[in-house]
């Protein structure tokens, strides 16, 4: 398949159709507002529903009530619009609803900035709303991988019947890369009959689908939660993905980074190796699941001195890490938030103090 040359969120949009999404519904904010332009102007093209909400919020629960006929939906954000929708994705979450959530990142707290950041690693792994829930977080580092993971993240809604988010930043958003579309990610949908409001004439069926995430009787909302467990568990077993970078190396420092931080932290492995100096990476394709055993493995390994977590925030994932490495090694965090990207030059000054 020929590629084309796509701006990122343009290129999400596209994935999602292709992937058999034929309902979405946002609100504008930057730095993702070019997926609703785009999805404006190619959903009637494909006989699909673009709707624009009056808010976050009202978007969230439009994203639930699509998701609970059992449709394919997806909506796009950026980190405050997220946060306003914390509390739907919750609901959808305890409902046991698929659908496919995609936050293109910008600074904060607050109203923060427009420019990149990864500051959301938080709200995304350890759930934004109230409630024992998970969703499944897929961060690519570039607009090929961003379409995979988003034509990827509709049947895997569907496989667990949960959320899935695709946690990206501005840049993979704004960036234009030559991309393709593969054929073999294109999955039918899943049986939806047994569990979602698609009508009982369409079913054939007597019984009444009631979705709902309201258990009165403790034993039963107990009992829910611990449905929900099951399938987080089974996502940990099944759906960890990340990549490994010159860790067939002796080095002595393994960077754990994800996303566009990750693409500059290669440079930097690039580079140091031409200066004798070897240095690995463990990339975290899936934030939620977490690699923790690639990690763990990665950093006891006898050459390796130190552990740094890269992140375009202030250390959100650190945590994460250290909680894989288990004290075996030293672990610390370099990165900025706010949208100034650390260079490789910064980088590697920084290796070489770790190194001293």
């Amino acid at each position: 398949m020929a590629k084309v040359l796509m701006k990122g969120n343009e290129a999400i949009g596209e994935a999602a159709i292709r992937a058999g999404c034929l309902n979405y519904f946002a609100y504008p904010i930057t730095p993702q507002s070019e997926v609703a332009e785009y999805l404006a102007k190619r959903m009637p093209e494909v006989n699909g529903v673009f709707l624009q909400g009056e808010s976050e919020v009202a978007v969230g629960y439009m994203i639930f009530g699509a998701a609970a006929c059992g449709e394919r939906v997806m909506t796009t954000s950026s980190s405050p619009g997220i946060s306003l929708m914390s509390e739907a994705i919750s609901y959808i979450s305890g409902a046991r609803c698929p659908a496919v959530f995609v936050n293109i990142m910008r600074g904060g707290p607050g109203l923060g900035g427009i420019l990149p950041s990864q500051g959301d690693y938080l709200q995304a792994t350890k759930g934004g709303g109230h409630g024992d829930y998970k969703m499944l977080v897929m961060a690519p580092d570039g607009v090929q991988e961003a379409v995979e993971m988003t034509m990827l993240a509709f049947p895997l809604a569907e496989k667990y019947r949960n959320p899935v988010m695709i946690l990206g930043d501005g840049l993979i958003g704004q960036m234009m890369e030559p991309v393709e579309f593969p054929n073999n990610l294109n999955k039918e949908p899943t049986n939806k009959d047994h569990w979602a409001t698609n009508g009982m004439d369409t079913r054939k069926s007597k019984e009444k689908n009631i979705v709902k995430s309201l258990f009165l009787d403790p034993k039963v909302l107990n009992d829910h939660n611990l449905t929900l467990k099951s399938q987080y568990e089974k996502m940990k077993k099944q759906e960890i993905r990340f990549e490994a970078y010159n860790t067939d190396s002796d080095y002595q420092i393994l960077i754990v980074s994800y996303g566009t931080m990750s693409r500059v932290c290669k440079t930097v492995i690039d580079n140091l190796k031409i200066q004798g100096i070897e240095v690995g990476m463990i990339r975290p394709k899936t934030l939620f699941p977490f690699p923790e055993k690639a990690v763990y493995d990665a950093a006891c390994k006898k050459s390796c001195k130190k552990v740094v977590s890269i992140e375009m925030n202030m250390g959100q994932m650190l945590e994460d890490i250290e909680r894989c490495v288990k004290g075996k090694k030293e672990v610390s965090w370099y990165g900025k938030c706010g949208g100034d990207v650390p260079t490789p030059e910064e980088i590697i000054n920084h290796i070489k103090l770790l190194l001293k």
